[in-house]
């Protein structure tokens, strides 16, 4: 019986644990603004830059790459910029990426306004620029 009640407490946890996981993964999440917008190693768009952290090996980053140029290409402004993680490991560890893909969304003076792990939708990408524009 004991057993029984082990194996159902530990589906259960991982059925929870599964869940927001799920849910979490993809989902573009608002940053807090406590730092003024820092100095990119490269040129910034000129309403917003999606910036992806991806690794060589990452089927969800090549899909990724194709969702946030669709998205760079269909609004005026929008810039798309690829980081290889493993060849930035200062700047992983300094945004805190801890998987790949990792997007985030900077607003025109290059502040971290949106964050997302994991592969974004489309809707979510195009939603997360509209609300970085009144910020």
């Amino acid at each position: 019986m004991t057993g029984a009640l082990v194996a159902v407490a530990t589906l259960a946890v991982c059925t929870v644990f599964g869940l927001v996981w799920q849910r979490r993964t993809g989902r573009l999440r608002a940053q807090k603004m406590t730092e003024r917008p820092r100095a990119w190693e490269f040129e910034l768009g000129e309403r917003a830059t999606l910036l992806q952290f991806s690794s060589a090996f990452c089927a969800p980053c090549r899909a990724t790459r194709r969702v946030l140029e669709e998205v760079a290409g269909m609004v005026d402004g929008v810039r798309h910029i690829e980081i290889d993680a493993e060849d930035h490991l200062d700047l992983v560890r300094e945004l805190g990426v801890l998987k790949t893909p990792t997007v985030f969304v900077l607003d025109g003076a290059g502040a971290i306004v949106q964050r997302a792990s994991g592969q974004p939708r489309k809707a979510d990408v195009i939603a997360a620029l509209g609300r970085s524009s009144t910020m």
